[in-house]
């Protein structure tokens, strides 16, 4: 497998906010989003079983598979070693492929198809739904967050503004984020905080 990193922090984003995790970033991405801030083009060559044993020494129990696109690679065979070492395996997609067979206990859906054509959903049914804010995005394709949330079955929806490296702009969306979330209080908001307190 193609691991850019494993690496021990806090999940920044979405439900599990706080929550220590082990990441295992995997390598490649079968999108090209013009806002993707993820440097996965590296990678170190890895089994399923030095993986496990790469983030054994962490002791968080809880375990995010993300990248890139991590169902481009992870295994049935993966997370059954990971939960065989006591783990609680997540993962973070952009929904194009589907997981089922995965046997997860979290996914997290950050959709990209009202930001590229190519962008099919698969996963109509994820845990929680991570939608990037960017109204231009929203207005170009004709849709809304609620056109787009239709489309899933979850209870957990979330809304995170697009990070622009803009801090003007990065404001106003924060600002409109927050105010679409009032309007429409069955959605949360979602930060990055791992960017606000400067850890990976």
């Amino acid at each position: 497998m193609r691991v850019n990193e494993i690496f021990y922090s806090l999940q920044g984003e979405g439900f599990f906010t706080g929550t220590p995790a082990v990441f295992v970033r995997f390598s490649g991405c079968n999108l090209r989003c013009p806002f993707c801030d993820t440097r996965h083009e590296a990678f170190t060559l890895m089994t399923e079983e030095e993986i496990v044993d790469a983030m054994s020494r962490y002791p968080a129990r809880h375990v995010v598979l993300t990248g890139g696109e991590p169902s481009l690679q992870a295994t049935p065979r993966l997370v059954d070693l990971l939960h065989n070492a006591g783990r609680f395996v997540a993962i973070e997609t952009n929904g194009t492929r589907p997981v089922d067979e995965l046997g997860l206990d979290w996914v997290t859906v950050s959709p990209k198809h009202c930001f590229l054509e190519n962008a099919k959903v698969a996963v109509l049914c994820p845990d929680e739904l991570k939608l990037v804010y960017a109204p231009d995005a929203f207005a170009a394709t004709h849709t809304d967050p609620e056109e787009i949330a239709a489309a899933f079955q979850t209870e957990h929806l979330f809304l995170q503004p697009c990070d622009t490296d803009d801090a003007a702009h990065n404001r106003r969306l924060l600002q409109e984020a927050i105010d679409y979330c009032k309007a429409h209080p069955h959605w949360r908001l979602s930060l990055q905080t791992h960017k606000y307190i400067g850890i990976e």
